[in-house]
């Protein structure tokens, strides 16, 4: 229960990394709000059962407005935010063997502008309206999602938002280590077959729990690590290198 009376607001929580997240959270006591595009009260109602606080917060990341909201709902409830979890995100499932997303020269501004919006966007907006609450409180932790993918793959505009988002976390760290908040990029470990996965997929690839206690830990991160991009060796975060993309 290291994360008891805390409070943890997890974007993309319906499924997938962020739902196996919201759980690892909630077994470690904190009160959780769940937010995604769709359907957030399937997992809000799993961790209510296991004696913690939850809320749904239904909430489009690419929107400030429905961002605004989504953390005066939080607050509201709750009081305080602890942890921001910027888990949403459109993920082009390089292994599933899922139609791939178009080369650069041929894909519509519209398609690239909802990658960068969701991903990067969501990210930025997520992040900037949560800092005056964590600031106004003492401290926090934001941990930002990193991912993976090489030079020739169909999922170019993903992996670009990612080393983005990497870099982002770096500056905005800087801004608010006077702040008392810890802001890390955690990398989740390999490519996962969410539970909507197709059947042949899920019994390939790792699930959702092989992220194991990797946010759990990064939400407890001293200041000294902020700015940096996280892995879990060992049971134990560790610092990892930016990538050198090949193919």
């Amino acid at each position: 229960m290291v994360l008891k009376g805390q409070v943890a607001l997890i974007t993309g929580g319906a499924k997938g990394i962020g739902r196996f997240v919201s759980h690892t959270f909630a077994q470690a006591g904190a009160n959780v709000a769940v937010a995604d595009i769709e359907s957030p009260d399937k997992t809000a109602g799993e961790l209510g059962e296991m004696g913690v606080e939850s809320l749904a917060v239904t909430a489009d990341v690419r929107n400030e407005a429905d961002v605004k909201a989504m953390v005066d709902q939080v607050v509201a409830r709750f009081g305080r935010i602890d942890v921001l979890v910027n888990n949403a995100a459109i993920v082009p499932h390089f292994s599933w063997g899922v139609p791939p997303w178009p080369k650069f020269r041929d894909m519509e501004e519209s398609f690239w502008q909802r990658i960068i919006g969701t991903n990067l966007g969501g990210t930025f907006l997520c992040t900037k309206n949560v800092l005056p609450q964590m600031e106004s409180q003492g401290g926090g932790h934001v941990l930002n999602v990193y991912g993976g993918g090489g030079l020739g793959s169909t999922g170019g505009a993903y992996v670009i938002t990612k080393e983005a988002i990497r870099i982002f976390s770096a500056f905005v760290a800087e801004e608010v280590r006077d702040s008392n908040v810890c802001v890390v990029t955690v990398y989740p470990g390999a490519a996962i077959a969410t539970e909507n996965a197709p059947e042949e997929v899920r019994a390939r690839m790792p699930g959702p729990d092989s992220v194991g206690q990797r946010f759990v830990l990064a939400a407890q991160a001293d200041m000294d690590l902020s700015g940096k991009l996280l892995d879990l060796v060992d049971d134990k975060l560790q610092v990892l290198e930016p990538r050198a993309y090949s193919k």
